[in-house]
Protein backbone atom coordinates (compact mmCIF):
# COMPACT_ATOMS: atom_id res chain seq x y z
CA UNK A 1 0.00 0.00 0.00
CA UNK A 2 1.33 3.43 -0.95
CA UNK A 3 1.94 6.07 1.74
CA UNK A 4 -0.83 8.23 0.23
CA UNK A 5 -3.37 5.42 0.46
CA UNK A 6 -2.32 4.66 4.03
CA UNK A 7 -2.68 8.33 4.98
CA UNK A 8 -6.14 8.48 3.39
CA UNK A 9 -7.35 5.36 5.22
CA UNK A 10 -5.83 6.61 8.49
CA UNK A 11 -7.66 9.91 8.04
CA UNK A 12 -10.98 8.16 7.42
CA UNK A 13 -10.38 5.92 10.44
CA UNK A 14 -9.60 8.96 12.59
CA UNK A 15 -12.74 10.78 11.47
CA UNK A 16 -14.85 7.73 12.29
CA UNK A 17 -13.24 7.40 15.72
CA UNK A 18 -13.88 11.06 16.55
CA UNK A 19 -17.39 11.45 15.12
CA UNK A 20 -19.08 8.08 15.52
CA UNK A 21 -19.33 8.23 19.36
CA UNK A 22 -21.66 11.21 18.94
CA UNK A 23 -23.57 9.74 16.01
CA UNK A 24 -24.01 6.26 17.50
CA UNK A 25 -25.24 7.69 20.80
CA UNK A 26 -27.74 9.81 18.88
CA UNK A 27 -28.94 6.83 16.83
CA UNK A 28 -29.47 4.76 19.98
CA UNK A 29 -31.44 7.54 21.67
CA UNK A 30 -33.56 8.20 18.57
CA UNK A 31 -34.28 4.47 18.19
CA UNK A 32 -35.41 4.25 21.81
CA UNK A 33 -37.56 7.36 21.33
CA UNK A 34 -39.14 5.86 18.20
CA UNK A 35 -40.18 2.75 20.12
CA UNK A 36 -41.64 4.96 22.87
CA UNK A 37 -43.56 7.10 20.38
CA UNK A 38 -41.58 10.24 21.18
CA UNK A 39 -39.58 12.61 19.02
CA UNK A 40 -36.55 12.28 21.24
CA UNK A 41 -33.32 14.29 21.39
CA UNK A 42 -31.48 15.55 18.34
CA UNK A 43 -29.18 13.14 16.56
CA UNK A 44 -26.11 15.20 17.57
CA UNK A 45 -27.35 16.10 21.04
CA UNK A 46 -24.26 14.62 22.67
CA UNK A 47 -22.07 17.15 20.84
CA UNK A 48 -24.09 20.01 22.35
CA UNK A 49 -23.87 18.43 25.80
CA UNK A 50 -20.11 18.02 25.54
CA UNK A 51 -19.63 21.60 24.34
CA UNK A 52 -21.73 22.88 27.26
CA UNK A 53 -19.68 20.86 29.77
CA UNK A 54 -16.38 22.11 28.37
CA UNK A 55 -17.31 25.69 29.33
CA UNK A 56 -18.34 24.82 32.89
CA UNK A 57 -16.03 25.17 35.86
CA UNK A 58 -15.52 21.81 37.58
CA UNK A 59 -16.39 21.35 41.25
CA UNK A 60 -13.90 19.08 43.03
CA UNK A 61 -14.19 17.45 46.44
CA UNK A 62 -11.84 18.83 49.09
CA UNK A 63 -10.57 15.31 49.81
CA UNK A 64 -9.79 14.49 46.18
CA UNK A 65 -6.17 14.26 45.04
CA UNK A 66 -4.80 15.09 41.56
CA UNK A 67 -5.60 11.46 40.65
CA UNK A 68 -9.28 12.40 40.51
CA UNK A 69 -9.00 15.07 37.83
CA UNK A 70 -6.28 13.30 35.84
CA UNK A 71 -8.24 10.03 35.78
CA UNK A 72 -10.78 11.32 33.26
CA UNK A 73 -8.05 12.30 30.79
CA UNK A 74 -6.21 8.98 31.24
CA UNK A 75 -9.46 7.17 30.44
CA UNK A 76 -9.98 9.30 27.33
CA UNK A 77 -6.40 8.91 26.04
CA UNK A 78 -6.42 5.15 26.63
CA UNK A 79 -9.68 4.72 24.74
CA UNK A 80 -8.35 6.83 21.86
CA UNK A 81 -5.19 4.72 21.73
CA UNK A 82 -7.19 1.48 21.78
CA UNK A 83 -9.42 2.80 19.00
CA UNK A 84 -6.35 3.62 16.91
CA UNK A 85 -5.25 -0.02 17.14
CA UNK A 86 -8.73 -1.46 16.48
CA UNK A 87 -9.90 -2.17 12.92
CA UNK A 88 -13.09 -0.46 11.79
CA UNK A 89 -12.47 -0.62 8.05
CA UNK A 90 -11.84 -4.33 7.66
CA UNK A 91 -8.16 -5.33 7.59
CA UNK A 92 -6.85 -1.84 8.42
CA UNK A 93 -5.89 0.06 11.55
CA UNK A 94 -3.51 3.05 11.78
CA UNK A 95 -1.43 1.28 14.45
CA UNK A 96 -0.63 -2.35 13.63
CA UNK A 97 2.00 -4.70 14.97
CA UNK A 98 2.27 -8.35 15.94
CA UNK A 99 -0.09 -9.33 18.75
CA UNK A 100 -1.40 -5.78 19.02
CA UNK A 101 -4.76 -7.15 20.19
CA UNK A 102 -3.10 -7.86 23.54
CA UNK A 103 -2.08 -4.20 23.73
CA UNK A 104 -5.68 -3.22 22.97
CA UNK A 105 -7.00 -5.38 25.80
CA UNK A 106 -4.50 -4.03 28.32
CA UNK A 107 -5.00 -0.43 27.17
CA UNK A 108 -8.73 -0.82 27.82
CA UNK A 109 -7.84 -2.40 31.17
CA UNK A 110 -5.69 0.62 32.04
CA UNK A 111 -8.60 2.91 31.22
CA UNK A 112 -10.85 0.85 33.49
CA UNK A 113 -8.26 1.04 36.29
CA UNK A 114 -8.01 4.85 35.95
CA UNK A 115 -11.81 5.10 36.04
CA UNK A 116 -12.06 3.05 39.22
CA UNK A 117 -9.18 4.88 40.93
CA UNK A 118 -10.65 8.30 40.16
CA UNK A 119 -14.02 7.08 41.48
CA UNK A 120 -12.56 5.88 44.77
CA UNK A 121 -10.31 8.91 45.19
CA UNK A 122 -13.17 11.11 46.45
CA UNK A 123 -13.65 8.83 49.46
CA UNK A 124 -17.30 8.03 48.70
CA UNK A 125 -18.58 4.56 49.54
CA UNK A 126 -21.23 5.09 46.87
CA UNK A 127 -18.63 5.43 44.12
CA UNK A 128 -16.61 2.64 45.68
CA UNK A 129 -19.64 0.40 45.24
CA UNK A 130 -19.69 1.19 41.51
CA UNK A 131 -15.94 0.58 41.22
CA UNK A 132 -16.32 -2.81 42.92
CA UNK A 133 -19.08 -3.78 40.50
CA UNK A 134 -17.01 -2.61 37.53
CA UNK A 135 -14.05 -4.70 38.70
CA UNK A 136 -16.26 -7.73 39.27
CA UNK A 137 -17.98 -7.65 35.90
CA UNK A 138 -14.74 -6.97 34.05
CA UNK A 139 -13.40 -10.23 35.50
CA UNK A 140 -16.04 -11.98 33.37
CA UNK A 141 -15.69 -9.75 30.28
CA UNK A 142 -11.93 -9.95 29.82
CA UNK A 143 -11.73 -13.77 29.52
CA UNK A 144 -14.49 -13.57 26.90
CA UNK A 145 -12.45 -11.02 24.96
CA UNK A 146 -9.33 -13.19 25.02
CA UNK A 147 -11.33 -16.28 24.04
CA UNK A 148 -12.59 -14.27 21.05
CA UNK A 149 -9.01 -13.33 20.17
CA UNK A 150 -7.99 -16.97 20.43
CA UNK A 151 -10.78 -18.06 18.10
CA UNK A 152 -9.78 -15.48 15.50
CA UNK A 153 -6.12 -16.46 15.85
CA UNK A 154 -6.92 -20.13 15.33
CA UNK A 155 -9.13 -19.39 12.33
CA UNK A 156 -6.82 -16.99 10.47
CA UNK A 157 -3.32 -17.77 11.71
CA UNK A 158 -2.53 -14.05 11.67
CA UNK A 159 -1.17 -12.01 14.57
CA UNK A 160 -2.37 -8.42 14.03
CA UNK A 161 -5.78 -7.30 15.26
CA UNK A 162 -6.73 -5.91 11.84
CA UNK A 163 -5.72 -9.16 10.21
CA UNK A 164 -7.70 -11.26 12.68
CA UNK A 165 -10.94 -9.36 12.10
CA UNK A 166 -10.53 -8.24 8.50
CA UNK A 167 -9.36 -11.55 7.01
CA UNK A 168 -11.73 -13.89 8.82
CA UNK A 169 -14.24 -13.81 5.93
CA UNK A 170 -11.52 -15.19 3.63
CA UNK A 171 -11.16 -18.35 5.69
CA UNK A 172 -13.34 -21.48 5.35
CA UNK A 173 -14.43 -21.04 8.98
CA UNK A 174 -16.18 -17.70 8.53
CA UNK A 175 -19.73 -19.00 8.23
CA UNK A 176 -19.13 -21.32 11.18
CA UNK A 177 -17.97 -18.69 13.65
CA UNK A 178 -19.42 -15.36 12.50
CA UNK A 179 -22.69 -15.77 14.43
CA UNK A 180 -21.20 -16.74 17.84
CA UNK A 181 -18.43 -14.15 17.55
CA UNK A 182 -20.86 -11.39 16.58
CA UNK A 183 -23.04 -12.30 19.56
CA UNK A 184 -19.98 -12.25 21.85
CA UNK A 185 -18.99 -8.80 20.60
CA UNK A 186 -22.54 -7.50 21.12
CA UNK A 187 -22.59 -8.68 24.73
CA UNK A 188 -19.12 -7.20 25.29
CA UNK A 189 -20.32 -3.90 23.81
CA UNK A 190 -23.22 -3.81 26.25
CA UNK A 191 -20.92 -4.68 29.13
CA UNK A 192 -17.98 -2.39 28.37
CA UNK A 193 -20.06 0.58 27.22
CA UNK A 194 -22.47 0.33 30.19
CA UNK A 195 -25.62 -0.32 28.15
CA UNK A 196 -28.85 -2.16 28.92
CA UNK A 197 -29.27 -4.96 30.04
CA UNK A 198 -25.93 -4.87 31.87
CA UNK A 199 -26.17 -1.24 32.96
CA UNK A 200 -28.45 1.71 32.31
CA UNK A 201 -26.84 5.08 31.44
CA UNK A 202 -30.05 6.91 32.45
CA UNK A 203 -30.54 5.42 35.90
CA UNK A 204 -29.75 7.04 39.24
CA UNK A 205 -30.88 4.19 41.46
CA UNK A 206 -28.29 2.86 43.88
CA UNK A 207 -29.16 -0.79 43.27
CA UNK A 208 -28.59 -0.61 39.50
CA UNK A 209 -25.80 1.89 38.95
CA UNK A 210 -22.34 0.86 37.76
CA UNK A 211 -20.72 3.32 35.36
CA UNK A 212 -22.83 6.36 36.22
CA UNK A 213 -22.12 6.13 39.94
CA UNK A 214 -18.36 6.24 39.25
CA UNK A 215 -18.60 9.60 37.48
CA UNK A 216 -21.10 11.29 39.80
CA UNK A 217 -18.43 13.60 41.27
CA UNK A 218 -17.03 14.58 37.89
CA UNK A 219 -18.16 17.84 36.36
CA UNK A 220 -17.19 20.29 33.65
CA UNK A 221 -14.48 19.17 31.19
CA UNK A 222 -13.70 16.02 33.21
CA UNK A 223 -17.31 14.86 32.91
CA UNK A 224 -17.22 15.62 29.18
CA UNK A 225 -14.08 13.47 28.86
CA UNK A 226 -15.75 10.59 30.70
CA UNK A 227 -18.91 10.74 28.59
CA UNK A 228 -16.98 10.95 25.35
CA UNK A 229 -14.72 8.08 26.43
CA UNK A 230 -17.79 5.92 27.05
CA UNK A 231 -18.97 6.70 23.52
CA UNK A 232 -15.51 5.85 22.19
CA UNK A 233 -15.60 2.42 23.79
CA UNK A 234 -19.02 1.77 22.29
CA UNK A 235 -17.71 2.91 18.89
CA UNK A 236 -14.71 0.59 19.23
CA UNK A 237 -16.90 -2.48 19.71
CA UNK A 238 -19.40 -1.38 17.07
CA UNK A 239 -16.48 -0.96 14.67
CA UNK A 240 -15.23 -4.47 15.48
CA UNK A 241 -18.68 -5.84 14.73
CA UNK A 242 -18.76 -3.92 11.45
CA UNK A 243 -15.31 -5.18 10.48
CA UNK A 244 -16.34 -8.74 11.34
CA UNK A 245 -19.48 -8.59 9.21
CA UNK A 246 -18.15 -6.48 6.33
CA UNK A 247 -17.15 -8.76 3.41
CA UNK A 248 -15.60 -5.94 1.35
CA UNK A 249 -11.85 -5.36 1.21
CA UNK A 250 -10.96 -1.77 2.05
CA UNK A 251 -7.75 -2.07 0.03
CA UNK A 252 -9.56 -3.20 -3.16
CA UNK A 253 -12.78 -1.19 -2.74
CA UNK A 254 -12.04 1.62 -0.28
CA UNK A 255 -15.15 3.71 -0.89
CA UNK A 256 -17.65 0.83 -0.86
CA UNK A 257 -15.96 -0.83 2.13
CA UNK A 258 -16.01 2.41 4.11
CA UNK A 259 -19.69 3.01 3.39
CA UNK A 260 -20.46 -0.59 4.35
CA UNK A 261 -18.59 -0.22 7.64
CA UNK A 262 -20.43 3.00 8.48
CA UNK A 263 -23.77 1.40 7.60
CA UNK A 264 -23.02 -1.66 9.74
CA UNK A 265 -22.00 0.52 12.70
CA UNK A 266 -25.27 2.44 12.42
CA UNK A 267 -27.12 -0.88 12.23
CA UNK A 268 -25.39 -2.03 15.42
CA UNK A 269 -26.52 1.20 17.11
CA UNK A 270 -30.11 0.53 15.97
CA UNK A 271 -29.93 -3.01 17.37
CA UNK A 272 -28.60 -1.71 20.69
CA UNK A 273 -31.36 0.89 20.78
CA UNK A 274 -34.04 -1.72 20.08
CA UNK A 275 -32.70 -3.98 22.82
CA UNK A 276 -32.71 -1.09 25.30
CA UNK A 277 -36.24 -0.09 24.32
CA UNK A 278 -37.71 -3.60 24.51
CA UNK A 279 -35.88 -5.12 27.49
CA UNK A 280 -35.34 -4.18 31.11
CA UNK A 281 -32.06 -3.98 32.94
CA UNK A 282 -31.07 -7.31 34.45
CA UNK A 283 -31.03 -7.83 38.19
CA UNK A 284 -27.48 -7.41 39.47
CA UNK A 285 -27.09 -11.10 40.33
CA UNK A 286 -27.89 -12.05 36.72
CA UNK A 287 -25.34 -9.74 35.10
CA UNK A 288 -22.31 -12.07 35.54
CA UNK A 289 -24.28 -14.93 33.99
CA UNK A 290 -25.24 -12.75 31.05
CA UNK A 291 -21.63 -11.64 30.50
CA UNK A 292 -20.56 -15.28 30.65
CA UNK A 293 -22.70 -15.84 27.54
CA UNK A 294 -20.06 -13.88 25.60
CA UNK A 295 -17.36 -16.27 26.84
CA UNK A 296 -19.57 -19.25 25.99
CA UNK A 297 -20.17 -17.92 22.47
CA UNK A 298 -16.46 -17.28 21.90
CA UNK A 299 -15.63 -20.76 23.24
CA UNK A 300 -18.23 -22.26 20.90
CA UNK A 301 -16.54 -20.49 17.99
CA UNK A 302 -13.16 -21.88 19.05
CA UNK A 303 -14.55 -25.43 19.31
CA UNK A 304 -16.13 -25.11 15.86
CA UNK A 305 -12.80 -23.99 14.36
CA UNK A 306 -10.97 -26.81 16.13
CA UNK A 307 -13.53 -29.35 14.96
CA UNK A 308 -13.48 -28.10 11.37
CA UNK A 309 -9.69 -27.98 11.29
CA UNK A 310 -9.51 -31.52 12.69
CA UNK A 311 -11.97 -32.74 10.07
CA UNK A 312 -9.97 -31.10 7.30
CA UNK A 313 -6.78 -32.65 8.65
CA UNK A 314 -8.28 -36.12 8.43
Amino acid sequence: MTPLAFAALALVHGVLVLLMPIVLTGVINRTKSWWAGRKGPRLLQLASDLRRLLYKRPVVSVVASPLFRSGAWVVLVCNLLAAAMSPMLGPFAPLQFAYDFIAVAYTLGLARLALMVSAMDVGSSFEGMGAAREAGFSAFAEPALFLLFGTLLAATGLTSFAGLIGHLHRTPYYLLVVAPLAFALLVLLQTEAARVPVDDPLTHLELTMIHEVMILDHSGPELAAMQYAAGLKMTLYAGLLAALLNPLDVYAEPFAATLASIGLMLLVACVVGCIEALTARLAMRWVPRYVLLAAAAALLGMLLVWRAAGGAGR
